[in-house]
């Protein structure tokens, strides 16, 4: 059964024919790593600027006081009411990371997702000197409507999935799986050049920095 990645590509081929060109050779001579571990304080640090550049609220904690720092950090997002609206939480997010109150995805519709107060996701890598998240559909990022239609985003970034560049970060992950990358809450600009924010997804973005 062909995808429909692979009949678009069949097509594409076939209107292009046997006299195709062929693909120049694409220079890699930029640079393809940070001098830093994953995972490197300094490279924490630079990601922590970058969030909070672009809006974002980050907190950090060591890994027995996550559960406790995602609801702290519910609580200086949303209020402390945010558990009578429902959390949930990606179906791979460990127990213990999870607040009182949240829950597992339960794969309800997404027109059932914008009424839940939160969401709660793991990333697959983090890029430092971009501040991105990147999520990549697994059971720990969860399916893509969980991470948009909620109104407020948590996500959890352990130490060791921050990486330098975005080089890096490809490496990391696979390029058929459904990849989200959020660089701070969901914003645009584009209407009198006014800042609006929640328009393509969470209006507030909370991360968790795990550190060891």
């Amino acid at each position: 059964m062909t995808s429909a990645r692979d009949e678009v590509l069949t097509r594409i081929r076939t209107a292009l024919g046997d006299g195709r060109a062929t693909p120049a050779d694409v220079a890699r001579d930029y640079r393809q790593a940070d001098d830093r571990s994953p995972g490197d304080p300094a490279l924490l640090d630079l990601l922590v600027d970058r969030l909070e550049d672009y809006k974002a609220s980050v907190l950090r904690c060591g890994p027995g006081d996550v559960a406790a720092t995602v609801a702290r950090a519910l609580d200086d997002g949303l209020g402390t009411g945010w558990a009578a609206a429902g959390v949930l939480a990606a179906p791979g997010v460990p127990v213990e990371w999870r607040p009182d109150g949240a829950a597992a995805d339960d794969g309800r519709p997404p027109g059932q997702l914008a009424d839940v107060a939160a969401s709660v996701t793991g990333v697959a890598v983090a890029i430092a000197e971009t501040g991105t998240l990147v999520l990549d559909g697994t059971p720990l990022s969860g399916r893509r409507a969980l991470s948009l239609l909620p109104d407020c985003l948590v996500c959890v970034v352990e130490a060791a999935q921050v990486v330098g560049t975005v080089p890096e970060a490809l490496r990391r992950l696979d390029p058929v799986r459904p990849l989200t990358m959020i660089s701070g809450p969901s914003a645009t600009s584009d209407i009198e050049l006014e800042r609006v924010e929640g328009v393509h997804g969470p209006r507030t973005l909370l991360v968790v920095v795990v550190t060891t």
